[in-house]
């Protein structure tokens, strides 16, 4: 008898499912009875919101949905804020759990993790979660949920299949109904959008996270239109060097009148949320006279409005319009006015920035083509002001959109399985490290090549400033970090510490390359009073 718990594993490995993340528990053990045997990777983290931003992690390297399976109630009630995350930035991830018996729901009868209605708590951050009750519903539930990370913005989904369920037999069907995805474009509002950029004297794109991997033809794009582009945080990287680059926050002023100063505007893959575009919380942003805008949601199309709006994907927008402008390439004095934008942008950041700034460009040059995942830290927020990376999708983190601390150590585990071959590097406080430095043994179980840096400036010193600035008396803005040269130790990892220098950071992280594995590295940074 095949179960329905082993029907899941096989539906998933039909979906190219290669890897697992999960902590089973007496809720899931069914859903792992054709595990081990399915071929699928199982990877163990400490806690299953390590779990939920491992997966977000590897989603983001491999392109494909990340998968993770957790108990019922406090398990994903733990994964909640991993599935916040990856909403917000639109990371494809599928969570199933478990659930308690059909004939228990939402009768308040005390069984071990009951919640009155786990579905619907689910459903305030999922894109969707269904409830598996019988067999010929399991096929259907995952057709639903794949379905969403292709048909529009992805997300979050959720599944769940209760305990009396799970170790039914499964009787079918193993594929659902399903019609192919349109994908395409409206080709009179292409024309359109075409017409208005080759009429432009002064031409901006933006791009966002939707666009990170369609570097090439947004480059074509670019310089056909002879069009500074500025990459918000999840798009760094699609430029590195380019002369029409702008990998600066559209925030900061020098950035807003690049774009006010545009006749046209292209956002591609781009949301125009606060976080990128007001961080400063103005309850402004760059005004743009004419707006063409792509995006795979036609409700975020709508809460800001364009004048033309293409639903769809902005790598298809950027070769369809590239087709349309390649034999006849513009003159706009992009590269002019997108060095001008560096530069104001970099003297707008000020001293202590640019030195974070010197640092992270001492990182990317000490471990070129590199992963950088980033927590919450100094060194991650001046690299979302103004940051020039050197792989496409090759930096990201959890201090834009959600703004979820802790996810830094397990995202660049995910990130590692995605992709073994390239070289990975987590940047996390030590505050925001402590939120999930147990993930650290996950990285060593799994031999992963990792090297994990600390900058530890003993507390949440971005937190106290804010409070400073406001005249508010700083209070629980300085725990006490470990000895982390101890916790590498304990964890098995060879450890590096040396102060904020570029030149010694670079030497530090040449050296941990040289060690397989994962290893850590700490950067002492100025202990700053708080009081």
């Amino acid at each position: 008898m095949t179960s329905i718990g082993e029907a899941l594993v096989d539906q998933l490995v039909r979906r190219d499912v290669d890897t697992v993340f999960g902590i089973p528990g007496v809720h899931t053990v069914e859903l792992y009875r054709g595990l081990a045997a399915s071929g699928i990777r199982h990877v163990t983290p400490r806690h299953e919101q390590g779990a939920g931003f491992m997966a977000d992690g590897y989603a983001r390297v491999s392109g494909k949905p990340g998968v993770a399976f957790v108990i019922t109630g406090p398990g994903l009630t733990n994964t909640l804020t991993a599935m916040g995350q990856a909403r917000a930035d639109s990371v494809p991830m599928l969570v199933v759990s478990g659930v308690n018996t059909l004939s228990s729901l939402g009768k308040g009868l005390g069984h071990l993790h009951e919640l009155p209605d786990q579905r619907a708590m689910a459903r305030t951050v999922a894109l969707s979660s269904d409830r598996v009750e019988k067999s010929v519903e399991l096929a259907a539930a995952l057709d639903r949920a794949f379905a969403l990370f292709q048909s529009g913005r992805p997300g979050p989904t959720h599944i769940e299949i209760p305990l009396d369920v799970a170790g039914d037999e499964f009787a079918g069907p193993t594929d659902a109904a399903k019609g192919p995805v349109d994908k395409s474009l409206d080709p009179a509002l292409l024309d359109r959008a075409a017409k208005l950029l080759g009429s432009a004297k002064a031409p901006v794109i933006l791009v966002g996270g939707g666009g990170r991997s369609a570097g090439r033809s947004i480059r074509q794009l670019a310089e056909a239109l002879d069009a500074p582009v500025v990459q918000t945080v999840n798009a760094r990287g699609l430029m590195y060097d380019h002369p029409l680059s702008v990998p600066a926050s559209p925030s900061l002023n020098s950035v807003r009148a690049l774009i006010e100063q545009a006749d046209v505007v292209l956002a591609l893959g781009t949301e125009l949320g606060q976080t990128d575009y007001d961080m400063y919380a103005t309850g402004t942003m760059a005004e743009m006279p004419y707006l063409i805008r792509v995006d795979l949601c036609p409700d975020q199309l709508k809460r800001h409005a364009a004048d033309i709006a293409i639903v769809g994907d902005a790598a298809m927008a950027a070769a369809e319009l590239v087709d349309r402008f390649a034999a006849s390439p513009k003159s706009a004095n992009g590269a002019a006015r997108a060095a001008t934008s560096r530069r104001n942008a970099v003297e707008e950041i000020g001293p202590e920035m640019q030195a974070l700034l010197a640092v992270l460009n001492a990182m990317r040059d000490a471990v070129p083509n590199a992963i950088m995942v980033g927590d919450s830290a100094y060194p991650i927020y001046a690299g979302n002001l103004y940051y020039d990376h050197d792989r496409p999708g090759g930096w990201f983190n959890a201090a834009t959109g959600f703004g979820a601390l802790g996810y830094g150590i397990p995202a660049a585990i995910g990130a590692a399985l995605a992709d073994p071959d390239a070289p990975v590097i987590c940047i996390a406080g030590d505050g925001g490290a402590q939120f999930s430095l147990p993930e650290l043994m996950c990285a060593v179980d799994e031999k992963l090549t990792i090297t994990f840096v600390i900058w530890n400036n003993h507390g949440y010193q971005e937190i106290a400033t804010s409070m400073q600035a406001v005249g508010v008396t700083v209070l629980g803005c300085d725990p006490t970090p470990p000895d982390f040269e101890s916790v590498a130790r304990s964890c098995g990892m060879p450890f590096w510490r040396t102060g904020p220098d570029p030149l010694d950071v670079a030497q530090a992280l040449s050296s941990a390359q040289s060690q397989d594995g994962p290893r850590l590295v700490e950067i002492r940074a100025p202990n700053q009073s708080h009081s």
